[in-house]
């Protein structure tokens, strides 16, 4: 009796179990279960990053074509002028009376003072374009720099260098400098000295600075890091006279005008290049560096001539020679002055 009932519940249960379904040409159609493998995804991603970074690193490698031309001459140089101009502050012409003329005074050496009664000399072109009242305060052969910290009657020279120069203009005091240019075998150091001590300094609107490279050339230090207001370097002497114009005249703009490209001889006779020859304070480039440094601080315009208007690209065409400037020299000179100073009388308006 129970093997019989075993026998029939067996049947029963094979009968409920359902067959698979089989494909037409007889094979089992079932999917098998999908896994995914771990271990194939990442090293998968291991060479798709790796193919990737190969190919960047060839593109990389292969660079991006160039259009230079080794071949090409050109004068065109890629060089950015560093001007610096700043108005003067309208509170510093409180209380002061306009005489409705523009006054410009133009302190310096050769720049001016070579070809001054000429019509191409700088001052009078800088009035010309301008149509300003310009007197030329300037000496040949003198620095920004004095060459003694104290005055020393046998180097009379330093009595003319710019911060002996603002000295008297501010105070009225021009005993050592005339006495200086009687010293002096040059026509017009008298009656230049005469004409400053005559001048009405409440009259002048713009003072304007320029002087070559002479500081460079006879190796006056470019500044002193212990004596920011010491007159026996370039920034110095600068500052110095900035500050007195400054504090005597407060009302008159100040406009340094940089040193151009030169060059200097060597012991030998030859030229040396201005901005690669480092003749014991730096290159011209360091000097005109120092120059931006002082007048940023003092808060007066400084017009770039080394990088903006004559340099190691151009010089040939406005300079007679290692040092001095031919009537086109002068020319652009006083344009970039009036491009910069006076931008309403600018030949680009």
């Amino acid at each position: 009796m129970n093997q019989d009932t075993e026998k029939k519940t067996s049947v029963s249960d094979v009968k409920d179990i359902k067959p698979k379904k089989l494909s037409d040409n007889g094979k089992n159609d079932a999917k098998p279960p999908f896994h995914l493998n771990l271990h194939i995804i990442f090293l998968s991603l291991i060479v798709i990053t790796v193919a990737v970074i190969a190919f960047k690193l060839y593109k990389w490698n292969r660079g991006v074509p160039s259009d230079y031309d080794p071949n090409v001459q050109t004068d065109e140089f890629d060089v950015e002028a560093l001007d610096s101009i700043i108005p003067l502050a309208p509170d510093k012409l409180e209380g002061h009376e306009d005489d409705g003329v523009t006054t410009i005074l133009c302190l310096g050496n050769d720049p001016f003072s070579l070809n001054r009664e000429d019509e191409h000399g700088l001052a009078n072109q800088i009035a010309a374009k301008t149509g300003a009242t310009v007197y030329n305060g300037s000496f040949t052969g003198t620095t920004i720099s004095a060459a003694y910290q104290s005055y020393n009657d046998g180097f009379w020279m330093d009595a003319l260098s710019l911060s002996y120069l603002a000295e008297g203009l501010c105070t009225g005091d021009f005993e050592r400098i005339l006495a200086a240019a009687y010293c002096s075998y040059d026509p017009d150091f008298v009656p230049t000295v005469e004409m400053l001590q005559n001048l009405d300094m409440n009259s002048v609107d713009v003072i304007c600075i320029m002087y070559d490279g002479i500081d460079y050339i006879q190796k006056r230090p470019s500044d002193d890091p212990n004596n920011p207001t010491s007159i026996v370097a370039y920034t110095g002497a600068l500052r110095t006279a900035i500050e007195a114009f400054q504090e005597a005249y407060p009302f008159i703009r100040i406009v340094v005008m940089s040193h151009t490209f030169c060059h200097s001889i060597n012991e030998e006779g030859n030229f040396q290049n201005g901005d690669r020859a480092d003749l014991g304070h730096g290159t011209l480039s360091h000097y005109l560096q120092k120059e931006l440094d002082v007048t940023s601080d003092c808060g007066v315009s400084c017009i770039d001539n080394f990088y903006g208007s004559i340099n190691e690209d151009n010089y040939q065409d406005y300079m007679t020679d290692y040092i001095h400037f031919n009537a086109a020299g002068q020319e652009l000179l006083a344009q970039r002055f009036v491009d910069c100073i006076f931008p309403d009388k600018s030949e680009d308006k």
